[in-house]
């Protein structure tokens, strides 16, 4: 769904960017069956910028729910419409971009691949979140300005390199 959005969302991707920081994207918290006493909400803002021969950005609200091994990802326009909802649990992916068009996956990995344009590693997302600085082949995280609700990673390797912005909703 999203190598499908992103032609058509390139050129608007830097008003996009420039309305969610001016507007920000505060969401009210919603509840699901996602949510455990072992699961995590987190709402805000994310980023994606992939440095490829025709370099690639996304931006958009989100709401991140659950855990790395089951959860859910929601990302919204700036102006509240759900661009998608990715979903996973174990053995199973899913990409739903509405219309009644579900995408499905082996692994959470190869969802975001598609989905992000770059292997966005889930499970260091959520680490990092909380304030772990993860350890991953590749990434680097700055949780320096965790405190302000902002966490920064770089994907250095494999190419293309990858920069990964979160504003945390406060």
């Amino acid at each position: 769904m999203f190598s499908t959005l992103r032609p058509r969302l390139a050129p608007l991707s830097a008003l996009l960017f420039a309305i969610i920081l001016i507007a920000g994207c505060a969401r009210p918290a919603s509840t699901s069956p996602l949510i455990d006493s072992k699961s995590s909400f987190w709402s805000g803002r994310i980023s994606l910028q992939v440095q490829s021969e025709t370099a690639q950005s996304f931006s958009a609200g989100f709401e991140l729910k659950g855990q790395p091994e089951r959860g859910e990802l929601t990302l919204i326009s700036p102006l509240g419409n759900v661009l998608g909802v990715l979903r996973w649990a174990p053995g199973e992916a899913t990409l739903d971009s509405g219309n009644q068009k579900i995408q499905r996956f082996a692994s959470v990995d190869e969802l975001m691949a598609q989905a992000t344009g770059a292997a966005v590693p889930l499970s260091a997302l959520f680490a990092w979140l909380q304030g772990d600085n993860a350890s991953v082949s590749g990434w680097s995280a700055d949780l320096s300005r965790r405190s302000e609700g902002r966490i920064t990673a770089t994907r250095a390797q494999p190419l293309p390199q990858a920069d990964l912005r979160v504003v945390l909703d406060q």
